[in-house]
């Protein structure tokens, strides 16, 4: 379907300026991620992008906590008890007060679905006056940046059904839903009974589009104003259009190698160790990724702080030792120069998707290098909810996806997720160590900064050592802006498009 502004311009009608008084101009933006439902848990990321709905605790410009629709919190002293005080100028875009007892009752019905929440040892949620109260079973220090997820975000009342199932999505941000439309299409309003300032942008839409080529085009034909995630490729073209602006941020994403760590042929870590070791990284990030800065010898980049390690990509290369780490676990070069053992050729397959356009491309890369070392592997392009469905089957042995550590401004959130005993959709998967489940119980409750980045550094090492997950890039969010928008900027924790800081360009 065209766009409106591609169908005017082919009809060669233009708006009169009546028309344009009123009908306010539309912000169009274009992302790869589909909407499958209202609830937060499901679909809770473009919500918060859209800044539809909001959560109790937010971030600052530097990912720090910040306040949200709580204006401040506390606990006690082992940090069993924490009361968070809801700002008392909010309401949902019903109308109604977004009152303590509305907030606790909205933290239930998250709480009763999969999501962050789980990873908290939460007993109860009450309504206290004017306060929030979560009481734990047990110490967990991160439970204000478990908050800030998406799949905590604050509904009204009548968002949901009797049962818990959230059926509209009825939020307090600074936009509220106009028309939803899944999997593709949202469109939103400016709620003017906002809390804070109003936006000056009074309508936005959100069209999902998977394909990177089509999103592309749209930017480069003016049929979107904003266009998220773009391909090499595509940036190189769009750099020479005069009116679009490219931007790019580095993000605590980093594209991964999910490992089924109970295969045969990778259930020891001296194979995962070898298989990292052949990695080119800064070959993909300078040649294929064009960021040659984005070269990931680890799993987290410099700004989740002491989680990173500081290994130099120059380091992380040495196809020798992989080749003898390889040939002490018997596995043997054939005449063709793959590797055998017991009669087996060492062949694996990664499966990747193309929501992110870069990912086929690195496992395409991977393919090459991993043959130079003697190992066979075949690239299987498919959906994204291909790898998390192989990981509960047991069928999948590699995935290539872009794992976001900043999820919560604390990646302890994301780390108990993917890294815990049980391992995780996105994580561990055939992998645990009973120490670093140790350390990951110490970091729950320790409230010392000292302790804590002790022992995060500890165990981002452990995870460095093991590889149950094998890092290949750091990501940088990419976007194409129109000219006649002003005040864009990326939010390097990927929690909000800042729609309410643009303006058009006069």
């Amino acid at each position: 379907m065209l766009h409106p502004r591609t169908l005017l311009a082919a009809l060669g009608l233009a708006l009169t300026s009546t028309a344009v008084h009123a009908e306010p101009r539309t912000l169009d933006i274009v992302a790869p991620w589909e909407i499958t439902s209202p609830d937060p848990s499901k679909s809770g990321h473009v919500f918060a992008r859209m800044q539809v709905a909001e959560t109790l605790v937010d971030t600052d410009a530097d990912g720090r906590l910040a306040p949200g629709l709580a204006t401040d919190w506390t606990q006690n002293d082992d940090a069993t008890i924490w009361r968070f005080t809801i700002r008392d100028d909010a309401r949902f875009h019903d109308g109604t007060p977004v009152a303590a007892e509305a907030v606790a009752t909205s933290l239930d019905h998250a709480r009763a679905k999969p999501g962050m929440l789980d990873s908290a040892p939460i007993t109860a949620i009450e309504a206290e006056g004017d306060d929030v109260v979560i009481r734990l079973e047990s110490s967990f220090a991160p439970l204000p940046a478990l908050l800030a997820h998406s799949g905590t975000q604050i509904l009204a009342p009548a968002a949901y059904a009797a049962n818990g199932e959230v059926t509209a999505m009825i939020g307090s941000g600074p936009y509220q839903v106009d028309s939803l439309e899944p999997p593709q299409r949202l469109t939103v309003t400016r709620f003017d009974d906002y809390w804070s300032e109003a936006p000056a942008i009074e309508r936005a839409s959100y069209l999902a589009v998977s394909r990177g080529e089509t999103r592309a085009l749209m930017a480069e034909s003016g049929d979107a104003d904003i266009v998220f995630t773009l391909d090499p490729a595509s940036r190189a073209r769009l750099s020479r259009q005069p009116d679009l602006t490219l931007h790019a941020e580095p993000l605590p994403r980093t594209i991964v190698l999910k490992v089924n760590a109970g295969h045969p042929f990778l259930n020891d870590e001296r194979a995962r160790q070898a298989l990292s070791q052949a990695i080119d990284r800064a070959g993909i990030a300078a040649g294929l990724l064009r960021a040659p800065e984005a070269a990931a010898p680890e799993l987290f980049p410099a700004s989740l702080g002491p989680w990173h390690l500081g290994i130099s990509p120059d380091d992380a290369r040495n196809l020798e030792q992989a080749r003898e780490q390889l040939a002490t676990l018997g596995w043997e070069a054939n005449g063709d120069g793959l590797l055998e053992r017991d009669g087996k050729p060492f062949r694996l397959t990664v499966r990747t998707f193309s929501d992110r356009p870069e990912l086929p491309l690195v496992a395409t890369a991977l393919q090459d290098q991993w043959r130079e070392l003697g190992v066979e592997l075949d690239v299987a392009v498919g959906n994204a909810s291909e790898i998390p469905s192989g990981h509960r089957d047991g069928s999948l042995e590699l995935g290539m996806a872009a794992r976001n550590y900043g999820l919560v401004p604390d990646p302890l959130g994301t780390v108990l997720d993917d890294f815990g005993p049980e391992g995780g959709d996105w994580g561990a998967m055939g992998w645990s160590d009973t120490e670093f489940d140790e350390w990951l119980d110490q970091l729950r409750s320790e409230t010392d900064p000292t302790t804590r980045d002790s022992l995060a550094t500890r165990a981002a090492t452990r995870l460095h050592e093991a590889m149950p997950v094998i890092p290949v890039a750091w990501y940088q969010q990419t976007a194409a802006v129109s000219d006649e928008l002003q005040g864009f900027s990326i939010d390097p924790l990927e929690r909000s498009y800042r729609i309410a800081e643009l303006r058009w360009a006069e």
